[in-house]
């Protein structure tokens, strides 16, 4: 896919997903690459790279944190996230004028592949972990892949708001996952994370400047609710100790270890379609060998949310999947949005 393509797909994503700002930006910069603009000087070199860089998306996370920083003032008053609003003419004079002006910056951005860290998944995680509680009542190792920040690794200190007036998880979180969940009940259950660990290839550090920074240069800014979890899940991080290694996936799946007593989950969501082929297959069977080795009283979980196919013949949807060891035989629980929120149990 030619960079043209990249961004125009990445327009009609982020429109869907409801960022109106994004989809503008992004067909705009379509316009200005082709007419040989000033986003051409900074996206140079970029022509070849593969769709799934996002490299649309990088661009913008790197002006949103010139933004956030203070350091672009005149596109402060068109951006959200900083009590600004968008305007679709003004607004790209502004853009156009800071890529302009600090166009080598931002292209020395553009080597940070995007860190979303999208708290909203944690719908389908905590929701998957009562689902796992309701036939294994053990205490929760869990382990992620692709962690980020690591702030997915908290999610028993979020409440799920229910349509019905019900809640789940910590009453008085500063994050809270509004009409989380609808389908099928899920059933409470007492649940006790007694470790928290997860891996990425470029980890965030939460607890730093530069980490907040990072990670919420990559919140698109006109979706308030999304910042509003962040920013809570921050605050949470400050207070809940998480340990996030820089390892890649199959590194530190060789490394995960069962324990007697307590059941290991490995979760991980949105990011197997990242590994290649090879990779993909290697952690399936680095998962499946951990699972042999699983007992009743030592079990092993696989849970994850991720873009699959219920058949080979059938259309791609965000799945959330679980397999339990002893047996590993796999479970459709229900089904999310990319960024988690709502989910749906079947």
């Amino acid at each position: 896919m030619d960079l043209v393509a990249a961004l125009q797909r990445q327009a009609v994503a982020c429109e869907d997903l409801g960022s109106p700002m994004y989809a503008d930006l992004l067909r705009r910069l379509v316009d200005d690459y082709e007419l040989g603009g000033s986003s051409t000087r900074v996206l140079a070199g970029f022509e070849s790279a593969p769709g799934d860089a996002l490299i649309g998306l990088r661009l913008l996370g790197a002006v949103h944190r010139l933004v956030l920083s203070g350091a672009a003032p005149e596109l402060a008053g068109f951006y959200p996230s900083v009590g600004g609003e968008w305007d679709a003419v003004l607004g790209w004079e502004a853009f156009e004028q800071v890529l302009l002006s600090r166009g080598p910056e931002v292209r020395n951005l553009l080597t940070q592949a995007p860190q979303t860290n999208e708290v909203g998944r944690s719908t389908a995680l905590y929701g998957g972990l009562l689902r796992l509680a309701e036939a294994v009542p053990l205490p929760v190792r869990l382990f992620e892949i692709g962690a980020s920040g690591g702030l997915n690794l908290r999610p028993d200190h979020f409440r799920y708001d229910l349509a019905d007036g019900s809640s789940f998880g910590a009453a008085d979180s500063p994050v809270v996952l509004e009409d989380a969940w609808s389908g099928r009940p899920v059933v409470p259950a007492a649940l006790r994370i007694a470790e928290r660990v997860g891996s990425d290839i470029a980890p965030v550090n939460p607890l730093s400047e530069d980490g907040v920074l990072t990670l919420t240069s990559y919140v698109w800014p006109d979706m308030t609710a999304r910042l509003e979890r962040l920013r809570g899940a921050l605050a949470v991080a400050r207070q809940v100790p998480a340990d996030v290694r820089r390892e890649d996936a199959l590194s530190f799946l060789r490394n995960v270890e069962l324990s007697e007593g307590h059941v290991t989950v490995i979760w991980h969501s949105v990011m197997w379609q990242y590994l290649s082929p090879e990779e993909q297959t290697a952690g399936d069977a680095l998962i499946t060998a951990l699972g042999a080795k699983a007992t009743e009283t030592a079990p092993l979980a696989h849970l994850c949310l991720e873009p699959m196919r219920r058949t080979p013949q059938a259309e791609s949807e965000w799945l959330i999947v679980l397999q339990v060891w002893p047996g590993g035989v796999p479970r459709i629980l229900g089904t999310a949005e990319p960024h988690g929120l709502p989910a749906h149990w079947e």
